[in-house]
């Protein structure tokens, strides 16, 4: 494998396949480590990582804070509505001022699609995407794109039905960019005003209708309802969002038996699906979080192993 060359994760977009496949590699590492109880504080010991979330976040934010500290972290985590921001200070301010503290890595999510690719020339701190508006969400497609690979092989010909919120999410963009990279087909499914109009890929269909996106689905990955970034009248009402996208028992019989069935989390339990499908062999949401953190071990390695690259001027 080549060596990672990352200072930054801030998206999928800019991976190549070989990288992807490097982290879900080292993901495999600190999984078996974790499950025989390795000692792996050793990777990130003296260095302090920094969470920063100007947004609400529970599975992300817990997961990297238990990734830092099993590697061995000083970390810090800066609640924004505590911070100088609610006096004004500016986000490039409150960059500037962590990296002078002698933080070595920031973990950030942003309301602001595209901003991290922004400051991210303007700060040597290194950066990993949390999340950044409608844009990217690289660290959760990776752990999603994990979890298929341990139920399928990334070299079948899989079809993926991502079914909801899709012009919303950032979880969405990030996952069509992984699973492209590896030619999986992708059924993009939900009401017309919530699918995408900019997206012209041979792998990727649209669909309208639940149960014609689901014919002969792999996996099915359900997106949440993103009404913080929602305009009004994309649905009149959750009910009515759940006629259209929402998974009911009875339409796992269009997809393929053995399907896969996701979710980033957290889930509207009876609008983006049957709550019952939550005790389906069919359903591997807790799997995707208990993978969350295997796989942000490994993204904080490879980006602590490119800093010290650079700082040692190794190419």
């Amino acid at each position: 494998m080549p060596d990672w060359s990352h200072r930054h994760l801030l998206d999928i977009k800019s991976l190549s396949q070989k990288e992807i496949e490097y982290i879900m590699t080292k993901s495999d590492f600190y999984k078996k480590s974790l499950s025989k109880g390795l000692d792996l504080s050793h990777v990130l010991r003296g260095k302090t990582l920094v969470n920063l979330f100007f947004e609400n976040s529970t599975r992300t934010r817990a997961s990297f804070e238990l990734a830092e500290k099993h590697l061995g972290a000083n970390v810090f985590n800066i609640s924004t509505s505590l911070s100088s921001i609610t006096k004004g200070e500016t986000f490039f301010d409150t960059l500037a001022n962590i990296e002078s503290l002698g933080a070595d890595m920031l973990i950030i999510r942003h309301p602001s699609s595209g901003i991290l690719h922004q400051w991210s020339k303007k700060v040597n701190i290194s950066m990993i995407n949390a999340g950044d508006g409608m844009n990217e969400h690289p660290s959760q497609a990776l752990i999603d794109l994990y979890t298929i690979r341990e139920h399928k092989s990334l070299k079948q010909n899989l079809t993926v039905a991502m079914v909801g919120d899709i012009v919303h999410s950032r979880v969405a963009r990030s996952n069509i960019w992984a699973l492209s990279k590896f030619g999986i087909t992708i059924h993009l499914v939900s009401s017309k005003n919530m699918l995408p109009n900019h997206i012209k890929q041979k792998n990727i269909k649209f669909y309208t209708n639940l149960k014609e996106g689901l014919k002969d689905a792999d996996i099915i990955m359900l997106l949440r309802v993103q009404k913080e970034r929602q305009a009004l009248g994309f649905f009149s009402s959750f009910r009515d969002y759940a006629k259209i996208n929402g998974l009911k028992e009875d339409f796992l019989t269009y997809s393929k038996k053995d399907v896969l069935i996701m979710h980033p989390g957290p889930v509207n339990w009876g609008v983006e699906m049957a709550p019952r499908l939550a005790q389906s062999k069919n359903c591997v949401i807790l799997d995707q979080v208990k993978n969350g953190i295997a796989v942000r071990m490994a993204i904080l390695d490879l980006t602590h192993s490119a800093i010290n690259r650079k700082q040692n001027g190794i190419k």
